[in-house]
């Protein structure tokens, strides 16, 4: 398939800037991906739309405030984008790798100065990304976390502020190394979680820290040619077995949002599904057959993006693209903070 089976046209005011007053005050457009009909209803509805021995996988991961202003000593503005802190995530590291917008690329042995008088040298260059070490002991989580900003994707317009603090975060954020956030996962609110629970339903979780490569535009419209970028996860014992569980009872297992959709069929490669820490460059186009996931949660993604492909493959190219113009004719808010789908796997 090409670059430009994946398309659509969206108007930019129904480009979700801000997100509903409450969480779980969204839209869902229910896709059926074996019969492809569409239903609207209301977030809230996914409580009718599960049953008994179901089981919700989310993702835990925590966003970080990985957004830094600065100058390079010559004077320049600097915007840095932490990708990644190095040392194996550890809080204790001073090393991270991060985009870097300024008018020239730095070159090794440059500094960024940053608020608080606070410095970073940056030491070499890995493929797109810039190696920096943050000077006089400051530990890179610490820095964000007293001059960082949330980084909210580039179709949001404002400025992070407080409200985004909390809203562009999981009620069930654990593990710090997000730049982005798992965005199915923020309809939910704690009183939702509660009624999921009573009604039988098993909740379980896995970690993929979500890279700024999400963002990433598929530039060659020969899709085959596109290479994923990595992404670290984890899937402990216990959600294998849930899922286990989960399938020798009959239930379903639904994903909720891509990442955790990404992380559970990357630990299912081999066929079923392994407790495993790894890294993925998993792509997940039309043609794949999934191993593990019944159902899937999201939010409405962007134009020719990996996260369409991976939405056509799961309820199939054509239902996918009536389902995304029927969002559009009846106003569906997009993306991040946007109103989400549930999805029926297509019969392979």
């Amino acid at each position: 398939m090409k670059l430009s089976d994946f398309d659509y046209y969206l108007p930019d005011e129904l480009i979700a800037q801000h997100p509903p007053t409450e969480r779980t005050a969204s839209r869902l457009l229910h896709l059926d991906g074996v019969t492809g009909a569409i239903q609207d209803r209301k977030f809230r509805d996914i409580l009718t739309l599960l049953r008994p021995n179901d089981l919700l996988v989310f993702n835990n991961t925590k966003v970080i405030k990985a957004r830094l202003h600065g100058r390079k000593e010559t004077g320049g503005l600097a915007e840095v984008l932490i990708e990644r802190v190095l040392d194996n995530n550890s809080p204790q590291s001073s090393i991270a790798l991060a985009h870097i917008r300024t008018s020239k690329s730095p070159k090794p042995g440059s500094r960024i100065i940053f608020a608080n008088n606070i410095a970073a040298a940056m030491m070499q260059r890995v493929d797109d990304l810039f190696e920096l070490h943050f000077e006089g002991g400051h530990k890179v989580y610490d820095v964000l976390e007293k001059i960082g900003e949330v980084p909210l994707p580039p179709y949001i317009t404002h400025q992070a502020n407080i409200s985004d603090e909390a809203r562009y975060q999981t009620v069930y954020a654990k593990h710090v190394g997000s730049v982005a956030a798992p965005t199915a996962g923020l309809h939910f609110d704690e009183t939702l979680l509660n009624e999921i629970q009573a009604l039988g339903v098993a909740s379980a979780y896995v970690t993929l820290h979500v890279g700024a490569g999400t963002f990433q535009p598929v530039r060659d419209d020969d899709i085959s040619k596109h290479i994923m970028h990595s992404e670290r996860y984890d899937v402990p014992p216990e959600t294998v077995e849930a899922v286990v569980k989960t399938k020798a009872a009959d239930g379903r297992v639904i994903a909720v949002g891509t990442t955790s959709m990404r992380t559970l069929e990357a630990a299912s490669s081999s066929g079923m599904l392994t407790a495993q820490q790894s890294e993925t460059q998993i792509f997940i186009k039309p043609g794949y057959e999934f191993k593990t996931v019944d159902r899937l949660i999201t939010n409405f993604h962007l134009p020719k993006s990996t996260l369409m492909m991976l939405v056509a493959a799961f309820a199939g190219h054509e239902n996918m693209v009536n389902a995304y113009r029927h969002a559009v004719e009846s106003r569906y808010r997009f993306f991040s903070y946007g109103d989400a789908m549930l999805i029926e796997k297509k019969q392979s």
